[in-house]
């Protein structure tokens, strides 16, 4: 990553604080902001671009919006299994993005490689739909 700054080891520690979750750039802002810090969203977005560049930090672009999340990497195996095979599920509703590992995905991904001679990135590929958790809070609100 370069050079070693104050910010950039503030960002680090936020990372580890948020291992195997995915965030974005104004989360680590608002969580700065939140606690009187003098970082920026010019040197959040600065580091954020080091880590992706340097593999700390996986960025997932996951809409047309172009707007993006990403992980810290540092030592997570939650999307970078053996396989290297994870997808990921988006809740339309709350956005809450979700890990998912299947076999039966791996093997419909394998086949169309085989088959087609195209790879599919896995790792970018998003689901989306309603997760558990707003489909039990819809039911709620129609009691």
């Amino acid at each position: 990553m370069g050079y070693k700054t104050k910010h950039s080891d503030e960002v680090i520690h936020f990372l580890d604080a948020t291992r195997g979750e995915h965030f974005t750039a104004a989360d680590v802002i608002e969580h700065f902001r939140s606690r009187g810090s003098k970082i920026g969203a010019a040197t959040v977005y600065r580091q954020l671009d080091k880590l992706v560049a340097g593999g700390t930090v996986a960025k997932y672009v996951l809409d047309s919006s172009g707007s993006a999340c990403y992980e810290y990497l540092g030592g997570s195996e939650e999307c970078h299994r053996e396989s290297g095979r994870c997808y990921h599920l988006k809740c339309t509703v709350c956005g809450k993005i979700i890990h998912l590992h299947s076999p039966a995905l791996d093997s419909v991904t394998l086949g169309i490689a085989q088959e087609n001679g195209f790879d599919i990135d896995c790792i970018r590929t998003v689901f989306c739909g309603i997760c558990k958790d707003c489909k039990e809070t819809a039911g709620e609100n129609n009691d």
